[in-house]
């Protein structure tokens, strides 16, 4: 019973501190599209009476993407930069003028920032990734959107942010937290030649980089909720129930102003009122039909045993140049894994770092893969186990060489996994610039030089059918 208790008292901790930050990222949103909106014309341009306070700004932008009149169309080279966000993250477009990356793009004048689903499935995600770039209609696969029950084309983008895009015109992809495993689920389906109509190859990939990237799943799946005997299933009473209820009656609800504002991405389950009424809201709510019934949502892919299931059919590309970021918030204190300091910690993340370093599978479940000990999992930056994020490891490692200096890989070699790690928590060197301070320019001018100076390819692409071993 004190358990019981204990465990929803932890519950509602998390659940308000997840509330907060989201109200305050939300209103920080609203807040600079009012400001700017004042700035430029002197008054409050309103997109409806009915939505008091949100300024067109952001409505203005999305109609924009959704007409497919995006407002950069990159042609020809350098190589554009792609930053992919994470889960619960958002591209141009979305919250008004709010930077997912804290405004990292303004670094470089080729730089595309994709809104994707935010908490869709990698395979969505990689899908919508895409079409994003190259153009066209959004198609999730028809075998895909059978098994999982939702439609099988998306949104439209009349022209592609990248239209040229092809092995003579790669892109660099830089992708924050699951955006990284949606980077290398979109490169296998470009090997594997997944999108009808395009002769695609690995090689439209010039470089990947991973900031803390989960490529390896986290154990923090299932202090959210998701049971660790099965990486699929949730808890009856956990903090991802209270997620679905909330997602669920978001997208019922189906308010034009707000999903313009911020989109989960489930459009394509046809989760509104005017599709399924309320006899459809109830069978949403009680597990019967929709993404989380169906497990097509993002949450399965980050367990242990979903990345393990993701990266058994991933490779790592000879002519694909490869570096990861892995963070750390964690150190050692008479030999247990405890936080590194309280105020160095974003306050939504503290509890889970030191949940996460106390985690033990549970023993009378099967162990996640062969060799799995608890000990390894132990580090973490309050999001992710930093053991996940430094290279594929799961279920067969693949190559790579830890970085201590940067000089260390210079030439850089493709088909390598070079990895650093670093004192930071998961959401440092994002949504908000000030928290990381000089750390942030230093991060993100080493990536954006290493993109430019360093990755490129000295003679022309091989062969695919040579070119795509398995590691």
């Amino acid at each position: 019973m004190a358990r019981f208790i204990l465990s929803l008292l932890e519950l509602g901790v998390s659940a308000t501190v997840h509330l907060l930050f989201g109200l305050y990222v939300f209103s920080t949103a609203v807040a600079a599209d009012i400001s700017q909106a004042a700035a430029a014309s002197g008054c409050l341009l309103l997109r409806r009476p009915a939505a008091p306070g949100l300024v067109n700004v952001a409505a203005a932008g999305e109609e924009e993407e959704r007409r497919g009149a995006a407002p950069v169309v990159l042609d020809g080279s350098p190589p554009p930069i792609v930053l992919v966000h994470g889960i619960f993250g958002f591209g141009k477009g979305r919250l008004g003028g709010l930077s997912y990356f804290a405004g990292a793009e303004k670094k470089d004048d080729r730089v595309l920032v994709p809104d994707l689903g935010s908490l869709t499935s990698i395979h969505d995600r990689a899908r919508e990734l895409f079409y994003y770039l190259k153009g066209g209609q959004v198609d999730y696969g028809e075998e895909h959107s059978k098994v999982f029950g939702h439609t099988r084309f998306g949104r439209t983008y009349d022209t592609g942010h990248y239209p040229v895009w092809d092995e003579q015109n790669p892109v660099h992809f830089v992708g924050h937290s699951a955006g990284v495993q949606v980077v290398r689920v979109l490169h296998q389906m470009l090997a594997d030649k997944a999108f009808p109509g395009h002769d695609t190859s690995e090689d439209w990939v010039l470089s990947l980089t991973s900031l803390s990237g989960a490529l390896n799943g986290t154990t923090r799946t299932y202090y959210d909720g998701m049971l660790a005997e099965d990486g699929r299933s949730m808890k009856s009473i956990c903090l991802l129930q209270l997620c679905r209820i909330g997602v669920i009656v978001y997208d019922w609800l189906d308010i034009p102003w707000l999903k313009n504002y911020y989109n989960f991405g489930f459009d394509h389950f046809e989760m509104s009122w005017r599709k399924v009424g309320l006899s459809g809201l109830i069978d949403l709510l009680l597990g019967h039909t929709g993404p989380f019934a169906s497990g097509d949502w993002i949450l399965p892919d980050l367990t242990i045993q979903g990345s393990l299931k993701l990266n058994s059919t991933l490779r790592t590309f000879p002519n694909t140049f490869y570096f990861s970021y892995a963070t750390k918030r964690t150190r050692k204190l008479f030999g247990i894994t405890v936080p590194s300091s309280v105020l160095g910690i974003h306050p939504m993340l503290f509890l889970r770092v030191l949940q996460m370093c106390m985690w033990r599978h549970p023993q009378n479940a099967p162990l996640p893969y062969k060799g799995y000990r608890d000990e390894d999992w132990e580090d973490n930056d309050g999001a992710l186990n930093t053991i996940s994020m430094t290279h594929p490891r799961i279920p067969t490692e693949h190559p790579n060489r830890l970085v201590v200096d940067d000089s260390d890989c210079h030439p850089l070699q493709p088909g390598i996994w070079y990895y650093k790690i670093i004192e930071a928590d998961h959401i440092l060197f994002i949504v908000n610039r000030e928290r990381a301070g000089v750390q942030f320019d230093l991060l993100y001018d080493g990536i954006f030089q290493r993109c430019r100076k360093h990755a490129f390819r000295r003679s022309p692409p091989t062969v695919p059918n040579e070119s795509s071993q398995s590691q």
